[in-house]
């Protein structure tokens, strides 16, 4: 049996893929209650992962992805932040 390092796998909230933690971009809630992208992934509170793609973002719009994965509602301010933060990433 091979002993090899595992690879931490997280479920985007847009699409429902799979993929490797460290191609995805970390939405995070923090104990504040703010939201922000964590680009280290290392931040404390709580994260929802998500594809580096504006249609996966818009899928997690649309499919409430973050509303479930925080289990609260979202105001609106905070999907114009995430866009924003998204453009200035790619």
């Amino acid at each position: 049996m091979s002993t090899g390092k595992k690879i931490p796998l997280r479920q985007c909230i847009g699409c429902g893929e799979s993929k490797n933690k460290k191609e995805m971009i970390r939405i995070l809630r923090t104990p504040e209650g703010e939201f922000t992208l964590d680009a280290t992934g290392r931040k404390n509170g709580r994260g929802a992962y998500l594809c580096p793609s504006k249609e996966c973002l818009q899928k997690a719009i649309k499919g409430k992805g973050l509303e479930r994965s925080f289990k609260m509602a979202i105001p609106k301010e905070v999907y114009e932040t995430l866009e924003k933060e998204m453009e200035g990433l790619g």
